[in-house]
């Protein structure tokens, strides 16, 4: 512990000595040739050179956690219990939360710019401080690690989900002049446009956008989940040759902006899109703008979604146990009863997440509704109209997205329920040479079937945008042409050499690098974030998942906004950098790491980290070299889906990219509002291209879990010839 402790106070005496204590300073070697003049001069020194030179006496004060925490390491000679660890312990404590105290008293007391790297490292250190000395008086059985994560992960959730959410939805309370107004806060909650009921009661009036969003999430979370199971089953449990190309178009629409999508089912399914003038042509259907409302709306949903319900339920479809199935049949259980009883209730974890994911996506989802929509309004796009339209009613915007949370949560009461407290752990210690039941005839046909159909649509869709990107104006002009990809990613010489003079560079750029930095962040908030949900208790554990699913479930638009309000003045003065990119990407997306991995590890025994920790390894080592190489399928959706995201995002940063960082997607929403539609298609044809290389490049990076299950009998003759051998 004291070699531990060591580091973390090094770490902190480098934060107030050395590095630059505000946002937009400079490294330690630049501080001379920083601005002298005007309020910024100074700014990028630390913490201990502003507080003596620049007259900034309150930044002195953040010796003092450290100085209590050295006397604390001091006051005794590696006894951890008794009154000297009792001593140390409270020196540790003190130690962390005065510097944690202080550090937010004084960041929004005192005027002064954004805190910046060495007040980040600060901060980090207050918190590792005090774990040590809540571990030392007992709080999660003494493990420093789960109590830091535990501080670590509930922090981070705290400032960059609940903050920014807090701050927009005070907005809900207030006029379109910042008024206090809870009679204005009724009104609105309990418009008719929200709840009405025309479409049920016959008055000729539409259904209200609340009940609209309902049925749409509802519709698509089952078709989804049960899209996204028949790919499970074909992948796991059937001889299918061409499993790698049936994954490769299974995660293809989750890699395109969703407007690309929306764009190719009207130039196929419009009054004027192919397969309508096909059959038109040959019988004689006429022509419907059938397409534009809530059938085009699920379609697309169902097309963008299915890939993630599928990364879910493949990795929990892999961890049931062969041997529980041999039982039924050695009990003379047919096929469809094994699967009905023992199969389906193995994977409910997952069919639950599956669920609730497609659920929330489909909530929060406003670009396909925002193409495809036609006159059927959801809450994801009356926001968006809210905060962007002529009205501006940013109230309007707060309660709309208070009804979508109030959705998100009974959705995950109702999964808690379904799910109950009943044990679905698969995975032992212990070898397992069970093989697959087979799947009962009609389920492999159903699979099939659904499969087979999905696959067409995709294949008709991808074709449709692939083909479009090598056209002048997609139908209107199909003349061969490659212009599209020139204007977007021409590379010239010159006197100087090779330079890139296409258009889309500087975005393609900017969105591969915070992409490539969200990844990694995501994947392990969200994972570590999962074990501490499935594998640790402490109070409040039911309030902390719901919190983690806080920025999935608002509307993309929202914390696009909310980010813009919580981040644009100090003490977090993030608006403009790269840096509020990566973070919205983190947190936007690590919900689905966290379902992924709740799922997976509801199947691994607890047994396995009992086993570890008697052997003397503490919580990190078990998670590092037992939990991690069991959690593979659960890091490939983790990080799969964080990078996908992070470069198809729309509606999460539309307000948060620069003319400095600006991002792929929001070039090529640019370019379609302005009728360049083929420039849109050919740049998301080269992100499709991008994707699908990375995502092969993660699933050999991160590679396949080994369950030391056998994949097929031996023949008796070969088992034979081996024992004689």
């Amino acid at each position: 512990m004291k070699r531990h402790l060591g580091f973390w106070l090094a770490v902190g005496w480098a934060a107030v000595l050395v590095l630059p204590w505000h946002i937009g300073g400079v490294w330690p070697v630049f501080w001379p040739a920083g601005p002298q003049n005007g309020p910024s001069a100074g700014d990028g020194m630390p913490a201990l050179i502003q507080g003596l030179l620049l007259g900034r006496p309150w930044l002195l004060a953040s010796v003092l956690p450290l100085l209590a925490a050295l006397a604390g390491l001091r006051a005794t000679s590696g006894v951890t219990r008794g009154a000297d660890g009792r001593a140390r312990s409270a020196w540790l404590t003190a130690a962390g939360a005065g510097g944690l105290g202080w550090l937010l008293v004084e960041s929004i007391a005192v005027t002064q710019p954004g805190l910046g790297l060495g007040a980040a490292a600060y901060a980090v250190v207050c918190l590792v401080l005090g774990a040590h000395g809540l571990a030392l008086r007992g709080w999660c059985k003494g493990d420093v690690f789960i109590v830091a994560s535990i501080g670590l992960v509930l922090g981070s959730i705290l400032v960059f989900v609940g903050f920014p959410v807090v701050t927009i939805l005070l907005s809900a309370v207030q006029d379109n002049d910042g008024r206090l107004t809870v009679v204005g806060l009724f009104d609105k909650l309990t418009d008719s446009g929200i709840w009405g009921l025309g479409c049920v009661l016959g008055t000729g009036s539409t259904c209200g956008v609340a009940w609209n969003t309902l049925a749409l999430a509802g519709v698509v979370g089952v078709l989804t989940t049960g899209t996204g199971l028949a790919f499970a089953l074909i992948a796991v449990r059937t001889g299918f040759r061409f499993k790698s190309a049936l994954r490769l178009a299974s995660i293809l629409p989750v890699i395109t902006p969703p407007f690309v999508i929306g764009l190719a089912i009207i130039l196929l399914f419009g009054r004027a899109g192919v397969v309508t003038d096909l059959l038109s042509t040959l019988f004689d259907i006429p022509r419907s703008r059938w397409i534009y409302g809530m059938p085009g709306v699920a379609m697309a949903q169902v097309l963008a979604f299915t890939p993630i319900s599928f990364l879910v339920l493949v990795g929990v479809l892999q961890g049931v146990s062969p041997t529980l199935e041999e039982a039924s049949q050695t009990l003379r259980a047919t096929p469809w009863i094994t699967f009905r009883t023992v199969t389906l209730p193995l994977i409910r974890p997952g069919l639950a997440n599956a669920f609730l994911i497609s659920f929330i996506e489909s909530l929060a989802d406003f670009g396909n509704p925002l193409v495809l929509g036609g006159n059927f309004d959801v809450l994801s796009t009356k926001i968006f109209y809210a905060v962007v339209g002529a009205a501006h009613d940013q109230g309007r915007a707060a309660v709309l997205a208070i009804i979508l949370l109030s959705f998100t949560l009974s959705a995950f009461l109702a999964q808690r329920l379904w799910l109950g407290r009943r044990s679905y752990a698969t995975v032992s210690g212990k070898g397992d040479a069970g093989l697959p039941s087979p799947l009962p005839s009609g389920v492999r046909i159903a699979a099939s079937a659904v499969a087979a159909l999905w696959t067409a649509l995709t294949v008709l869709v991808y074709g449709t945008i692939l083909v479009g990107g090598f056209l002048k104006s997609l139908g209107r002009d199909n003349t061969l042409t490659l212009i599209h990809y020139q204007t977007a990613f021409g590379i010239e010489t010159g006197p100087n050499g090779w330079w890139f003079s296409g258009s889309a560079w500087d975005s393609l750029f900017t969105t591969l690098g915070v992409s490539l930095v969200a990844m990694p962040l995501t994947a392990a908030l969200g994972l570590l974030t999962a074990y501490l949900l499935v594998r640790q208790s402490f109070l409040g554990r039911g309030a902390f998942e719901f919190l983690t699913m806080l920025s999935f479930a608002i509307p993309g638009t929202v914390i696009g906004v909310s980010y813009i309000l919580a981040f644009n003045t100090p003490p977090l003065e993030l608006t403009g950098t790269g840096l509020i990119l990566i973070i919205a990407f983190v947190f936007r997306n690590m919900p689905v790491g966290i379902r992924a991995g709740i799922a997976t590890l509801s199947q691994i025994d607890k047994s396995l980290d009992e086993a570890s920790l008697t052997l003397g390894a503490r919580s990190f080592t078990t998670l590092r070299r037992v939990i991690l190489p069991l959690l593979r399928p659960a890091i490939v959706t983790a990080m799969v889906y964080s990078f996908v995201r992070a470069i198809t995002s729309v509606s999460a940063v539309i307000f948060l990219v620069t003319a400095k960082y600006n991002l792929a997607t929001a070039y090529i929403v640019g370019r379609a509002e302005v009728g360049e539609y083929g420039l849109a298609i050919a740049y998301s044809s080269v992100l499709i291209a991008i994707m699908v290389v990375a995502l092969l490049a993660i699933q050999l990076l991160v590679g396949e879990r080994r369950l030391g299950r056998r994949t097929a009998a031996l023949p008796v003759s070969t088992s034979a010839s081996k024992v004689n051998a």
